[in-house]
């Protein structure tokens, strides 16, 4: 199984998080296509007084928020994801366990499936998969808002129709009669349009805090094995 290598970019970032435990981080060029593995890390940074559990902590904070992603419509965050490379294999206790705890943080008993090696737990939108990958295994995480999403295309579907009746009213030169019901119509699409849009920051602050947690228990669980 091929060990984890990091590039410089994560190492430097390994090593600002591992030296706020120590003192400060060890200065070292490395090539991009070379990396360096945790083990060579912890050393380095033991050289200059920086623990190796720092380090592997900092090493698996890094991790996690690279592979942090979202989904955007009309600039909205309507979709959050997350994946996390474990770099060893999820044991069966260890899914079941985390199956109760994703129960427990979106409060939804969801579903269950496993076919071979693959697994999932989903709910609706919001999906977690757990795949096998030449390291280990890898965890995915995923959620789209979809009631916003249909709400603020249905808003926009409203505002279209509303132009519409607009521009025939005025070649009909009935206009002013259609006025009121254009308005109508108008407030409608900007309503639907305000009632997703609005949603959507705190819902994906919250998806992403709790999709970083939860990760981070996963992750922090390597330390253990």
């Amino acid at each position: 199984m091929a060990e984890r290598r990091y590039n410089d970019k994560e190492i430097a970032a390994i090593f600002r998080a591992a030296a706020e435990e120590g003192p400060q981080s060890p200065q070292r060029e490395v090539a991009r296509d070379e990396g360096l593995t945790l083990a060579e890390l912890q050393a380095i940074g033991s050289e200059v007084g920086i623990p190796s559990d720092a380090v592997a902590h900092a090493a698996r904070a890094v991790d996690v928020r690279l592979g942090a992603a979202s989904r955007t419509f009309l600039g909205l965050p309507i979709g959050v994801a997350r994946t996390v490379n474990l770099h060893r294999r999820l044991t069966d206790a260890e899914w079941e366990r985390l199956v109760v705890q994703l129960r427990e943080v979106f409060n939804a008993r969801g579903r269950t499936r496993s076919d071979g090696s693959l697994r999932q737990w989903t709910n609706g939108n919001l999906q977690v998969l757990l795949e096998p990958t030449e390291t280990g295994d890898r965890l995915r995480f995923g959620t789209l808002h979809g009631g916003a999403r249909a709400s603020i295309g249905a808003g926009i579907a409203t505002l279209g129709v509303t132009a519409a009746v607009a521009i025939s009213s005025a070649l009909g030169g009935t206009l002013v009669d259609a006025i009121p019901g254009i308005a109508l119509l108008f407030a409608a699409g900007v309503g639907l349009i305000a009632s997703g849009a609005l949603r959507l920051p705190r819902w994906a602050r919250l998806r992403e805090r709790q999709m970083e947690a939860l990760a981070a228990r996963i992750t922090s669980s390597e330390k253990d094995t």
